[in-house]
């Protein structure tokens, strides 16, 4: 018989929170049903050290593009580097790109931050990736981006760490993309996130831990890894009304069919 193993769409392992024991939680991940994982970047720093994990552990895989945060960090020479790590055979996808309006409150942010998503997805399409989407409290223009793009040919994508109400799932859902769903399914209050989850077709859903943030119950409050996506599962499984061992088979299916081609 088959078997499954939990694929990690979506986790920073070059994060700080990692640097003492890295190597040994990495090692760790095959024993504990983890079969392959994505290091997403985040910031301009991190785009050499996923190159570099990459290199080192065959199971590990590599998403490449700027945190909206570090939007006013980026250069042409950044959108160039981005360009060539996403030449890599181990490259899968051009994340984590999007919006973040939590922090940043100005038009001129907002902007700027507008312009380099762009530049990001138009990366996406000449080098026929997938994209990873952050979005916080930008929902709309996240939404009429994507549109547009997907309108004009894109090749697929995941709204990571998604967040917000059915309505805006069914929005990318009909599109063909696949939501990123994560520790927070598990938390008590996650209402309007487990709607979204019985709602979605459990082939556009992959797992993701965001790895080391938000981490699942009963774990949470704690460092997160992605041995915790068992308990993601459980919730997912529960939710539907299906084995967790299912959930697990679909969301790796789903996860290769988008990211290994």
């Amino acid at each position: 018989m088959e078997t499954h193993m939990i694929f990690e769409t979506h986790a920073h392992y070059d994060d700080e929170a990692f640097e003492a024991d890295q190597e040994e939680i990495l090692n760790s991940m095959q024993e504990c049903g983890i079969g392959r994982i994505v290091n997403a970047c985040a910031s301009i720093e991190s785009l050499k050290d996923t190159e570099l994990l990459m290199e080192k552990y065959p199971f590990v895989y590599g998403a490449f593009g700027i945190h909206p945060d570090d939007a006013d960090k980026m250069t042409q020479e950044t959108l160039d580097e981005i360009r060539k790590l996403c030449q890599l055979p181990k490259a899968v996808a051009v994340g984590e790109i999007g919006l973040d309006y939590y922090w940043h409150k100005e038009e001129a942010e907002h902007e700027l931050q507008k312009k380099m998503f762009c530049a990001q997805m138009e990366i996406a399409r000449e080098e026929k990736m997938p994209f990873m989407i952050h979005s916080r409290e930008a929902a709309k223009d996240t939404l009429d981006i994507v549109k547009d793009y997907v309108r004009g040919g894109m090749y697929g994508g995941i709204i990571h760490c998604f967040s917000y109400a059915k309505e805006m799932a069914r929005e990318y859902l009909d599109m063909g993309l696949y939501l990123g769903i994560g520790g927070v399914i598990t938390f008590k209050n996650a209402k309007k996130l487990k709607e979204v989850v019985e709602y979605a077709p459990l082939s556009q859903i992959v797992l993701e831990t965001d790895s080391p943030y938000l981490s699942p119950e009963p774990n949470r409050g704690k460092r997160n890894d992605s041995r915790n996506l068992i308990f993601v599962a459980r919730e997912i499984a529960q939710i539907k009304g299906i084995t967790e061992e299912e959930v697990i088979a679909v969301t790796e299916e789903n996860a290769e069919k988008l990211l290994l081609r």
